[in-house]
C-alpha cells in the first residue's frame, strides 16, 4: 500500500536524564517548522544505526523527523 510523508527538520536541544532506573533518557528535539506550542517533542534516546547498533542522539544534533501516513488514512487538499 502507498504511503504519503512529509519530513521537518529539528535539533536535538537536550537530553534528559530519568528520574528512576525503570524510565529511560529522553531527547527533547525543537521541531524549526512547527508552531511554538508544538515545537519540542520528546522520545527514547535510543535509536538504531545501519548495522542494527543501539545509539543515542547528542544535544544539537540536526535530525530528520519523518511523518508518514498509509494512504487509506489521507484525504486530498481542497482547493
Amino acid at each position: 500500500m502507498a504511503t504519503k510523508k512529509k519530513k521537518l527538520r529539528g535539533t536535538v536541544e537536550k537530553v534528559i536524564q530519568p528520574i528512576s532506573v525503570r524510565e529511560s533518557e529522553k531527547a527533547q528535539i525543537g521541531i524549526e517548522e512547527a508552531e511554538d506550542l508544538y515545537r519540542e517533542i520528546r522520545i527514547e534516546n535510543e535509536l538504531s544505526d545501519e548495522t542494527g547498533e543501539k545509539v543515542q542522539l547528542r544535544p544539537g544534533a540536526h535530525v530528520d523527523i519523518v511523518v508518514e501516513a498509509d494512504s487509506s488514512a489521507t484525504m486530498k487538499k481542497p482547493d
